[in-house]
């Protein structure tokens, strides 16, 4: 277990550099090509000017030491045709070679970045909107993904992140704050890279086709009490479930000891998404090490939950809800998994490769699989990780867990060392075990199991377990039997004070079939939408979603019947077709409340509102 004495101090020093940068300002109007390099208050206006070719000439400029920045909610948009977001070009503000600076109650639109920080201490970004800047526009439709589509953030050495930009990319940025931020309908949220000891939380960074917040070499950061919540591309519900990389949160590239706490990061590619890096598979060596991950919910994620790979932390206390993998640990190492609620999720924990590993008081219901330990045959020839290292599948410790209706509690292939002996519940299983290759030195005792059929590969061990052939056991015993008896004690960081409460709100649609996404990126909730969900013999199901309000058919062609014609959200519409004619178009109108366009317009209440579906 770790400590968390060195977080308070960090917590205690960022704080500090929070409140320290107070100086008397003047008030200034703002200008293309300002360089600031005192305290400045400016006048709050909405100011259009094109953003550059280049990254590296940016509207404004700021460098110095102790100063405050208050935009006083300024406006600054790159481009007046806000419909192509993925012409947006250039910085907005660029800070560099600095200490002390905070930045203030600043709206930024339509750049590629909104803010870039480079060679920054103690940088303070607050109270500011950075939503909808730059993102690409998607290739992939409904029946099939395009690969042009998938992210890469492996390599970012020579700055490869920002051809994606990014609402706030930070470079060489130690004790950063950022907090309170909304940053949506853009691609990246907040990415860093060798960036240290920063504190990075209450920020509302949802619905971009992209990355929540990124690190690459970042160590020792808080990144907590956060709303991460559909970042995503990537997803057609029934048709495909790739995420092309997108995830709530990234953690990439000897990224270490870091907090990652309290966060929502639900209906994401992953929620979290952690790699070792490049220089850990050519030499062996490092890794993204000894992060806590803590009480997160990482639900709905159309990929996995939590993606840990090649590297040892402690993923503990998450929800993981309907997810294909809740937790893949890939080639993890000593890596401590504990007391986490996993639903309704294909597989539960899959882990290849992985040695020393602990997993204790999960509770794993409603799968296919439960926990899935296995060694390849075969390894990868341009892998120097596996020429440095001993990858076997090997000594692992399950104990306090309890697995309900899940169809295959364990499959176990090819390890070694494994106990399975420290009052582990199997209850509403098919088959207990299953191994497509010998184990060795594999013991289950102790457990306490109920039902005598569908043991499989398990008999063996049938002597040595508490049989409980003729009693059931619900749901709610097993979780005060598993998770709730967890002690975190030791690895529990404290929630911050003023920490916002993250989770999803009560009448929010939730769940996979909710991630919608056209070619700009995931759907809102918003403004109206009508999304295709099942065509079959000349009838098309349509999916209505928006605020409060009515809508109608007002036209349209290709079609000979319509039910209804006119209602409320949420609704399902069924349209007959004149199968002679193509193509098929519906014409909606909608009345109601505020209305929010996937470009970041705003339209007042009662603004009539023209929405459908052509094929």
């Amino acid at each position: 277990m770790y400590t968390l004495n060195k977080y308070l101090i960090l917590a205690s020093a960022i704080l500090f550099n929070l409140f320290s940068c107070k100086q008397e300002s003047v008030l200034v109007e703002l200008e293309s090509g300002m360089l600031i390099k005192e305290s400045t208050s400016f006048q709050k206006d909405t100011l259009y000017f094109l953003g550059n070719d280049s990254l590296d000439q940016p509207i404004l400029v700021v460098e110095g030491d102790d100063i405050v920045l208050d935009f006083n909610n300024i406006l600054l948009q790159g481009n007046k045709k806000i419909d192509l977001p993925n012409h947006f070009k250039g910085t907005a503000i660029l800070v560099q070679n600095s200490k002390n600076v905070a930045i203030r109650n600043l709206n930024v639109k339509a750049y590629k970045v909104a803010i870039m920080a480079i060679n920054v201490d103690s940088l303070l970004i607050e109270n500011c909107d950075l939503s909808y800047n730059y993102r690409q526009r998607l290739r992939s439709t409904r029946e099939e993904e395009h690969l042009d589509d998938w992210l890469y953030y492996h390599n970012n050495e020579e700055r490869e992140w920002l051809r994606y930009g990014a609402a706030i990319y930070l470079e060489d940025c130690d004790y950063a704050a950022v907090r309170n931020m909304t940053i949506t309908g853009g691609q990246n949220g907040v990415m860093m890279v060798n960036c240290n000891k920063g504190l990075f939380y209450n920020n509302t960074i949802q619905f971009n086709s992209g990355i929540g917040i990124g690190l690459y070499r970042s160590s020792h950061n808080q990144i907590m009490h956060n709303r991460l919540d559909w970042n995503v591309r990537g997803y057609s519900h029934g048709f495909y479930s790739k995420g092309q990389d997108s995830a709530g949160i990234l953690c990439y590239e000897q990224s270490n000891e870091n907090i990652f706490a309290y966060n929502s990061a639900t209906h994401s590619g992953n929620g979290f998404y952690l790699w070792a890096g490049q220089t850990t598979m050519d030499t062996g060596e490092g890794g993204c090490n000894d992060n806590i991950i803590y009480s997160n919910d990482f639900s709905h994620a159309s990929v996995n939950g939590v993606e840990a790979t090649f590297s040892h932390n402690i993923i503990a206390n998450n929800i993981i809800k309907e997810c294909s993998y809740a937790i893949w640990g890939g080639y993890s190492y000593n890596t401590n998994i504990i007391g986490n609620q996993i639903e309704k999720c294909e597989h539960g924990i899959a882990i290849e490769h992985g040695q020393g590993n602990s997993i204790f008081y999960n509770l794993i219901s409603d799968g296919v699989q439960g926990i899935q330990l296995w060694e390849r045959t075969e390894q990868p020839t341009d892998w120097g990780y596996v020429q440095a290292k001993d990858i076997s599948s090997k000594d692992y410790n399950i104990g306090h867990n309890a697995f309900w209706q899940v169809d295959l509690p364990l499959a176990i292939s090819n390890s070694s060392k494994l106990a399975i002996n420290d009052a582990n519940i199997f209850a509403r299983f098919r088959k207990l075990l299953s191994a497509e290759a010998p184990n060795t030195a594999l013991v289950m005792a102790k457990n306490d199991i109920y039902g005598l059929q569908f043991w499989g590969d398990g008999e063996a061990y049938k002597p040595f377990n508490h049989i409980l052939a003729t009693d059931d056991v619900s749901l709610e015993f097993l979780k005060k039997n598993s998770i709730n008896l967890a002690n975190f004690s030791d690895i529990q960081p404290p929630p911050k004070k003023d920490g916002i409460n993250t989770r999803l709100p009560e009448g929010q649609l939730k769940g996979r079939k909710y991630i919608l996404i056209d070619e700009w990126g995931p759907y809102d909730f918003k403004r109206p939408g009508m999304w295709l969900r099942n065509q079959s013999e000349g009838k098309y199901t349509f999916l209505l979603l928006g605020p409060v309000g009515n809508w109608k058919l007002t036209g349209g062609g290709g079609f000979k019947r319509v039910t209804p014609k006119t209602g409320t959200f949420p609704a399902t519409v069924v349209v007959e077709t004149d199968t002679d004619s193509i193509p098929l178009s519906i014409e909606m109108e909608f009345i109601g409340e505020a209305i929010t366009t996937q470009f970041g317009e705003q339209l007042p209440r009662g603004s009539g509102f023209k929405f459908g579906f052509k094929n």
